[in-house]
Protein backbone atom coordinates (compact mmCIF):
# COMPACT_ATOMS: atom_id res chain seq x y z
CA UNK A 1 0.00 0.00 0.00
CA UNK A 2 1.30 3.42 -0.89
CA UNK A 3 0.43 6.87 0.33
CA UNK A 4 1.24 10.42 -0.64
CA UNK A 5 0.70 12.44 2.52
CA UNK A 6 0.41 16.21 2.36
CA UNK A 7 0.21 18.55 5.34
CA UNK A 8 -2.64 20.94 4.59
CA UNK A 9 -4.31 24.06 5.96
CA UNK A 10 -7.47 22.83 4.23
CA UNK A 11 -8.47 20.40 1.50
CA UNK A 12 -11.60 19.28 -0.28
CA UNK A 13 -12.69 16.76 -2.86
CA UNK A 14 -15.53 17.27 -5.35
CA UNK A 15 -17.38 14.89 -7.64
CA UNK A 16 -19.53 16.29 -10.49
CA UNK A 17 -19.30 19.78 -9.00
CA UNK A 18 -20.46 18.71 -5.50
CA UNK A 19 -18.12 18.79 -2.50
CA UNK A 20 -18.15 15.26 -1.04
CA UNK A 21 -15.42 15.72 1.58
CA UNK A 22 -13.62 18.67 3.16
CA UNK A 23 -11.21 19.23 6.05
CA UNK A 24 -9.40 22.04 7.76
CA UNK A 25 -5.89 21.61 9.20
CA UNK A 26 -4.58 18.10 8.87
CA UNK A 27 -3.45 15.65 6.21
CA UNK A 28 -4.59 14.92 2.69
CA UNK A 29 -3.76 11.28 2.00
CA UNK A 30 -3.77 9.83 -1.50
CA UNK A 31 -3.91 6.06 -1.01
CA UNK A 32 -3.03 3.37 -3.53
CA UNK A 33 -3.63 -0.32 -2.87
CA UNK A 34 -1.38 -2.99 -4.36
CA UNK A 35 -2.46 -6.46 -5.42
CA UNK A 36 -0.35 -8.04 -2.62
CA UNK A 37 -1.74 -5.80 0.16
CA UNK A 38 -3.69 -7.08 3.17
CA UNK A 39 -5.39 -5.57 6.25
CA UNK A 40 -2.01 -5.34 8.00
CA UNK A 41 -0.81 -2.94 5.32
CA UNK A 42 -3.82 -0.67 5.85
CA UNK A 43 -3.33 -0.65 9.63
CA UNK A 44 0.43 -0.09 9.34
CA UNK A 45 0.01 2.94 7.07
CA UNK A 46 -2.86 4.39 9.09
CA UNK A 47 -0.87 4.10 12.32
CA UNK A 48 2.24 5.55 10.68
CA UNK A 49 0.34 8.49 9.17
CA UNK A 50 -1.54 9.57 12.28
CA UNK A 51 1.68 9.50 14.30
CA UNK A 52 4.01 11.18 11.81
CA UNK A 53 5.59 14.18 13.50
CA UNK A 54 5.29 16.64 10.62
CA UNK A 55 3.43 19.54 12.24
CA UNK A 56 5.33 22.46 13.74
CA UNK A 57 5.68 22.97 17.48
CA UNK A 58 6.10 26.38 19.20
CA UNK A 59 9.75 26.45 18.10
CA UNK A 60 8.75 25.84 14.46
CA UNK A 61 10.23 22.33 14.45
CA UNK A 62 8.34 19.42 12.91
CA UNK A 63 7.66 17.72 16.22
CA UNK A 64 3.88 17.24 16.44
CA UNK A 65 1.60 14.57 15.00
CA UNK A 66 -1.91 14.71 13.62
CA UNK A 67 -3.13 13.44 16.99
CA UNK A 68 -1.22 16.19 18.85
CA UNK A 69 -2.89 18.97 16.84
CA UNK A 70 -6.36 17.38 16.67
CA UNK A 71 -6.07 17.45 12.89
CA UNK A 72 -8.32 15.90 10.28
CA UNK A 73 -7.73 13.53 7.36
CA UNK A 74 -8.99 13.69 3.80
CA UNK A 75 -8.44 10.19 2.35
CA UNK A 76 -8.62 9.86 -1.43
CA UNK A 77 -8.20 6.55 -3.24
CA UNK A 78 -5.67 6.75 -6.06
CA UNK A 79 -4.75 3.58 -7.92
CA UNK A 80 -2.31 5.55 -10.10
CA UNK A 81 0.21 5.39 -7.24
CA UNK A 82 0.89 1.91 -8.60
CA UNK A 83 1.54 3.18 -12.12
CA UNK A 84 4.75 1.71 -13.49
CA UNK A 85 6.42 4.17 -15.86
CA UNK A 86 9.76 2.41 -16.29
CA UNK A 87 9.01 1.11 -19.80
CA UNK A 88 7.50 3.05 -22.66
CA UNK A 89 5.35 6.12 -22.23
CA UNK A 90 2.08 4.67 -20.98
CA UNK A 91 1.99 3.63 -17.30
CA UNK A 92 1.15 0.03 -16.52
CA UNK A 93 -1.09 -0.73 -13.57
CA UNK A 94 -0.63 -4.49 -13.20
CA UNK A 95 0.58 -4.09 -9.59
CA UNK A 96 -2.57 -2.23 -8.48
CA UNK A 97 -5.19 -4.23 -6.61
CA UNK A 98 -8.44 -5.06 -8.40
CA UNK A 99 -11.26 -2.62 -7.53
CA UNK A 100 -13.11 -4.84 -5.01
CA UNK A 101 -9.97 -5.55 -2.99
CA UNK A 102 -8.76 -1.96 -3.24
CA UNK A 103 -12.07 -0.58 -2.00
CA UNK A 104 -12.15 -3.03 0.91
CA UNK A 105 -8.64 -2.06 2.06
CA UNK A 106 -9.29 1.65 1.48
CA UNK A 107 -12.33 1.36 3.79
CA UNK A 108 -10.22 -0.56 6.33
CA UNK A 109 -7.63 2.26 6.28
CA UNK A 110 -10.34 4.90 6.86
CA UNK A 111 -12.00 2.82 9.58
CA UNK A 112 -8.73 2.37 11.46
CA UNK A 113 -8.08 6.13 11.49
CA UNK A 114 -11.64 6.82 12.66
CA UNK A 115 -11.22 4.25 15.46
CA UNK A 116 -8.47 6.49 16.87
CA UNK A 117 -10.94 9.36 17.23
CA UNK A 118 -9.74 11.28 14.19
CA UNK A 119 -12.20 13.00 11.86
CA UNK A 120 -11.91 11.55 8.35
CA UNK A 121 -13.50 12.74 5.13
CA UNK A 122 -13.23 10.79 1.89
CA UNK A 123 -13.68 10.99 -1.81
CA UNK A 124 -15.84 8.52 -3.73
CA UNK A 125 -14.09 5.33 -4.74
CA UNK A 126 -13.56 5.05 -8.54
CA UNK A 127 -15.15 8.46 -9.18
CA UNK A 128 -13.58 11.19 -11.28
CA UNK A 129 -12.60 13.56 -8.48
CA UNK A 130 -11.31 17.11 -8.28
CA UNK A 131 -9.09 17.60 -5.22
CA UNK A 132 -8.23 21.09 -3.95
CA UNK A 133 -5.36 21.34 -1.48
CA UNK A 134 -3.78 24.19 0.43
CA UNK A 135 -0.47 22.42 1.05
CA UNK A 136 1.14 23.76 4.22
CA UNK A 137 4.88 24.15 3.92
CA UNK A 138 4.78 22.50 1.45
CA UNK A 139 5.22 19.23 3.31
CA UNK A 140 4.74 16.03 1.32
CA UNK A 141 5.75 12.53 2.43
CA UNK A 142 5.82 9.26 0.47
CA UNK A 143 5.04 6.07 2.39
CA UNK A 144 4.93 2.41 1.42
CA UNK A 145 3.65 -0.36 3.69
CA UNK A 146 6.33 -2.72 2.30
CA UNK A 147 8.91 -0.09 3.31
CA UNK A 148 10.24 0.23 -0.24
CA UNK A 149 10.82 3.94 0.37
Amino acid sequence: MRAVVQRVKKAQVSVAGEIVGAINQGLCVFLGVGKEDENEDAEYLAEKIINLRIFSDTEDKMNLSLIDINGEVLAVSQFTLYGDCRKGRRPGFSNAAPPDKANELYKEFVSFIKSKGISVETGIFQADMLVSIDNDGPVTMLLDSKRLF
